[in-house]
């Protein structure tokens, strides 16, 4: 394989996380260290060196804060502290101090919307109308006939709003009935939710990525969501028939978001990143990290749903963040926790493997941070989970019309022939992958060939061009199949070649003589056979 490596020459001048890498870790189902059968912050430090011989620029730990784990974490009983079956706050210091030692940079999640219900604010929220808390919740009173104050809709499906007896008022959950939304039009809780930043920066985490972030604050005059049109796509959940106008997206999210980046910029070097989601989100993204007030990044997804990977999906997420002054830097995923795995979603399992290597190399060469999701490595596939076994609240509530996520979080497999694969010495919370074990991370390492060897080639090979760092992208060619773009910085130009089908494809003229940087599944700079890719400069 031809690899030629240029100098990065802006390397001590660029923004850490400008360009980044970010490694996500589930941290349930990375590594288990006492037996329980799941994961835990001791048995991420204890495989820091793996995430950091990938090369990457830090990692983002999904929640480990005290929760009942109705939601898996995502419904916060204390946003200080860490839930036991995680470890304690000393073990979260050991990782920052381990990770730091490596060169790793950690953000760590911030789940504002909601809390749990079991958090102490939510109970003296609920306790009565006129406590000081009274106002820290969402909360309304019914219409004449009991009903719910309107029509909103809950994103795990059924009405949004969930009645209690103690205040005799309704209470919004725009997920969980267990996850309450709290009211960010009240001073007092924006003051809440920075001293929870504040507290976190200064126990040395590198940056936040704010979940949800466009659920955080609703219509106070509490209008109905005008039906969505029908496009006669399969609608699972009663949310899906609805435009979510007014229960999100309130305009002034914009500036609480300035309030998080200066506590953030006053620490000096840290990261911050929106997940927006929904089925038009750019404009929103777009506001929320526009100018350098605002946030740094914004978490896409557009890849992270898609049933296909082509060309035209490329060109339309990439072509919605121009290289333009006032506009914000993407982020990229093509897996995460809350989507089946991209290769069990885009490709028959007899490509899995060479499609594993292109969708690699074509993460990596976007402009924007790339979030590689624990697994994606080694090319893990999505697991099938029976019923019997499902933990996720929104499958079990749809079964079996929805994809449980339970699938993408299964254990990492550590050593192919371990009881286990090595993730635990006890149950595993969730099923292990039948076809994981020879995909574990032992058995690629010995392997010169392997998708874990050529992600770190990869990994390098980004960093060391500033073009695929931090450089622009045009949009060349968006074929059926074949997606050609070029990158340029600092006076570097690379075009990029991807063929996202199965039949050869010639390349353009302008390859012709090009030398070759980095080239996957055979690929030329004159011809790319099936899911063949190739970066020449």
């Amino acid at each position: 394989m031809n690899e030629l490596l240029v100098q990065n020459s802006h390397a001590d001048t660029r923004e850490w996380w400008r360009g980044s890498v970010i490694y996500q870790v589930y941290p349930r189902s990375f590594a288990d260290s006492n037996g329980d059968g799941i994961g835990d912050l001791a048995g991420i430090t204890a495989h820091l060196d793996h995430i950091a011989s990938l090369g990457v620029d830090g990692v983002w730990l999904s929640p480990f804060f005290t929760s009942p784990m109705r939601d898996f974490g995502y419904d916060i009983a204390d946003f200080c502290d860490v839930d036991p079956i995680f470890g304690t706050l000393a073990d979260f210091d050991a990782l920052i101090a381990c990770a730091h030692q490596l060169g790793l940079r950690v953000i760590i999640d911030q789940v504002y919307s909601h809390s749990s219900d079991q958090h102490p604010w939510f109970r003296e929220s609920r306790a009565s109308r006129d406590n000081p808390r009274s106002d820290w919740y969402v909360w309304a009173d019914a219409r004449p006939d009991g009903s719910p104050p309107n029509n909103w809709q809950s994103v795990f499906g059924g009405p949004a709003w969930t009645w209690d007896a103690r205040r005799g008022q309704y209470y919004l959950h725009n997920f969980l009935r267990e996850q309450p939304d709290l009211n960010f039009h009240n001073p007092a809780v924006q003051e809440a939710a920075l001293a929870i930043a504040r507290f976190w920066l200064e126990r040395g985490v590198d940056g936040f990525r704010l979940d949800a972030i466009n659920f955080t604050m609703h219509d106070p005059e509490l209008r109905d969501n005008p039906p969505a049109p029908d496009t006669g796509g399969l609608r699972t959940r009663s949310f899906d028939f609805q435009q979510h106008i007014y229960n999100q997206s309130h305009a002034d999210i914009p500036r609480f978001l300035e309030k998080l980046r200066a506590l953030a910029d006053s620490f000096g070097g840290r990261f911050t990143v929106a997940e927006v989601g929904g089925p038009a989100p750019e404009p929103e993204m777009h506001l929320f990290t526009e100018g350098a007030t605002r946030l740094n990044s914004a978490y896409g997804f557009n890849f992270l749903y898609a049933d296909r990977l082509t060309p035209a999906l490329v060109r339309d997420a990439v072509e919605g963040w121009p290289h333009a002054p006032g506009i914000g830097w993407p982020s990229w995923a093509f897996e995460n926790h809350d989507a089946p795995r991209a290769i069990s979603r885009w490709i028959a399992p007899e490509h899995a493997q060479a499609f594993a290597r292109l969708k690699m190399l074509l993460l990596l060469s976007l402009r924007g941070n790339a979030f590689l999701y624990y697994g994606e490595e080694l090319g893990l596939t999505q697991v099938e989970i029976g019923f019997e076994h499902l933990r996720d609240p929104e499958a079990i509530a749809n079964w079996p019309l929805t994809l449980s996520r339970d699938g993408a979080r299964t254990p990492m497999p550590w050593s192919g022939d371990a009881p286990r694969l090595g993730f635990t010495s006890g149950q595993p919370w969730l099923p292990i992958g039948p076809d994981h074990a020879g995909l574990a991370v032992d058995r690629q390492e010995v392997d010169p060939d392997s998708l874990l060897n050529l992600t770190r080639r990869l990994i390098a090979l980004r960093h060391a061009n500033p073009a695929l760092m931090t450089g622009s992208i045009t949009i060349r060619e968006a074929g059926e199949a074949l997606l050609v773009f070029e990158r340029e910085a600092q006076g570097q130009r690379l075009l990029c070649a991807f063929n996202l089908g199965e039949r050869p494809v010639a390349l353009p003229e302008d390859f012709r003589g090009r030398r070759v940087l980095q080239a996957v599944n055979g690929g030329t700079a004159e011809l790319l056979p099936a899911f063949a890719a190739v970066i020449a400069d």
